[in-house]
């Protein structure tokens, strides 16, 4: 309370605070059940990582995010965000939003991970890529994860409205699941 900590911000602390010496980042797997889960879904949904690397996704999330056409280190939500000029084009007059929140969610996932050579790559990737990171890095600022609303100009489907929300995996509390309907 003294120091006048959102809810977010006190977890955050707590988890610094108590964070253990980690060992090297290695990029997750999905296990066989998890994938064919998302697979078999209808709607858009795809799997990523820590370092939100992008590690599986079904036929409805690659037709509106593109994920087969990537090399697989660029399989990457924040750098498909940031640094793929298409994707600004995708989210319209709410990218800068949608930029800003993602960057301060990332940044409480960072700040576990600071030091990392896979994270400390990512970071300089995102400088190079793009113009805004950096204003948007250096605000420090931090979210948690949350349930909302992207409206996107889609070259192929037009405007599509989508809501979306995400889950933790049991099987591994790195992985995350994002899901994806339209409204």
């Amino acid at each position: 309370r003294a120091l006048r900590l959102n809810r977010t911000e006190h977890a955050h602390l707590k988890a610094l605070a108590s964070n253990p010496l980690r060992k090297p980042f290695v990029r997750e797997q999905v296990p066989a059940g998890l994938r064919e889960l998302v697979q078999s879904l209808n709607q858009p949904a795809y799997i990523s990582g820590r370092r939100w690397d992008v590690l599986a996704w079904n036929a409805a999330a690659d037709e509106i995010f593109g994920f087969s056409q990537l090399a697989d280190d660029e399989r990457n939500t924040l750098l498909l965000m940031l640094c793929v000029p298409g994707v600004r084009r995708l989210f319209g007059a709410q990218w800068k939003e949608l930029a800003k929140r993602m960057v301060a969610q990332f940044r409480a996932t960072y700040d576990l991970w600071a030091g990392d050579p896979a994270f400390l790559d990512l970071i300089a990737r995102l400088r190079r890529g793009s113009r805004e990171f950096e204003e948007l890095w250096a605000a420090h600022d931090i979210n948690g994860p949350v349930a909302g609303e992207k409206l996107l100009e889609h070259p192929k489907k037009g405007r599509v409205r989508l809501r979306y929300a995400t889950f933790q995996a049991n099987d591994d509390p790195a992985l995350k699941l994002a899901i994806y309907y339209t409204i």
